[in-house]
């Protein structure tokens, strides 16, 4: 099926922030600080805290002891992991509109209002974001810079293809997105080999409906212990890194891409031509899995598919090809896939 354009937000508009944690208690009251501080009232959190004690509970409590804000706590002392914890705080938000938000950034003042009017036309609305270090810094440089997004990904993420987009990689950060609740909430829980912000982005691009509003709305926070996000790193580790193999990551991808064919098909979900997009993911991505662990056996296949040109739509095009052909492959071990991809 194609997606409908989204209803009409109720008004007033009831806004939800889908709050996750492990081990906070370094940067969380900067968080809560920025959004008590919003020029629009956010009227629940929902804190999913990950935590093995109530440490970052109890200075999220206090914070909020005084405010007009609902806090909904879902303690899990068995670690539930990122995907899991988003996807159980984000079924249990109330709201016409949920914030997805990290322990660790800061809010612009005024980030929930330039952010809102958004989501009266789309699903997701993703913004770019400032990157600071550990102390509140700037480091000169913005989310989308360090992600190295092209000039076309930037315009198809704003209004325009952007399933062409993220069936190469994902630019879709979750602690800088606002999702439609009823849209988000019917997208849980997360299936395997995705992330949360990942599979929201998939969804609303499916149905035309995700939009990237390019400001830094958020101050993006990089320190030692960032679960997932941008790493700043050397020219001389990354091409290590590049040719180094990765399995585990390479099976994820495998997972993720059929778990979203396996859905588009029995939900019907976007456009004939969407779903066969999909569909050619999910054959691009077994078919990268299944190479011989050889250079010069897995060349045919690996130019087979240049040719096709799924390398270029379904992966980063050259980059990921000539990967495919240099990287030192494990025995029994699937090409490898980096951050870049993402």
């Amino acid at each position: 099926m194609v997606q409908e354009k989204p209803s009409q937000l109720t008004s007033p508009c009831r806004i939800s922030i889908a709050l996750c944690t492990y081990r906070g208690e370094d940067f969380i009251a900067d968080q809560i600080a920025s959004i008590l501080n919003q020029t629009l009232p956010v009227h629940e959190i929902v804190l999913g805290d990950d935590s093995p004690d109530e440490g970052t509970i109890r200075i999220v409590e206090s914070m909020l002891a005084d405010s007009a804000i609902d806090l909904v706590i879902r303690p899990h002392r068995k670690a539930l992991g990122v995907k899991d914890n988003f996807s159980d705080a984000i079924s249990s938000t109330t709201g016409d509109v949920i914030f997805l938000c990290d322990q660790d950034d800061v809010w612009a003042p005024n980030k929930v209002e330039r952010i809102l009017p958004h989501l009266t036309e789309v699903e997701l609305v993703h913004t770019d974001a400032e990157l600071i270090d550990s102390e509140g810094l700037p480091l000169d440089t913005t989310l989308l810079r360090e992600l190295r997004v092209r000039a076309w990904e930037k315009k198809n993420l704003e209004n325009g293809d952007a399933l062409a987009v993220l069936l190469k990689r994902n630019l879709v950060t979750g602690a800088t997105t606002a999702v439609r609740g009823d849209f988000a909430r019917a997208a849980m829980p997360v299936p395997d080999g995705w992330i949360h912000d990942e599979w929201l982005a998939m969804l609303a691009a499916l149905d035309h409906s995700l939009r990237l509003l390019p400001e830094t709305l958020t101050y993006y926070r990089r320190h030692a212990n960032n679960q997932i996000g941008a790493q700043r790193e050397s020219l001389l580790h990354r091409g290590l890194r590049l040719l180094a193999a990765d399995p585990d990551d390479d099976q994820r991808r495998l997972i993720r891409a059929l778990s979203a064919a396996e859905f588009v098909t029995r939900t019907q979900r976007g456009s004939g031509h969407d779903r066969a997009r999909i569909a050619e993911l999910a054959h691009h991505q077994r078919v990268r899995s299944l190479m011989p662990t050889g250079r010069l056996l897995r060349t045919p296949p690996i130019l087979k598919e240049g040719v096709s040109g799924r390398y270029f739509r379904c992966s980063r095009g050259l980059l990921t090809l000539c990967r495919d052909i240099l990287q030192v492959k494990e025995s029994g071990a699937a090409c490898t896939h980096t951050p870049e991809e993402r």
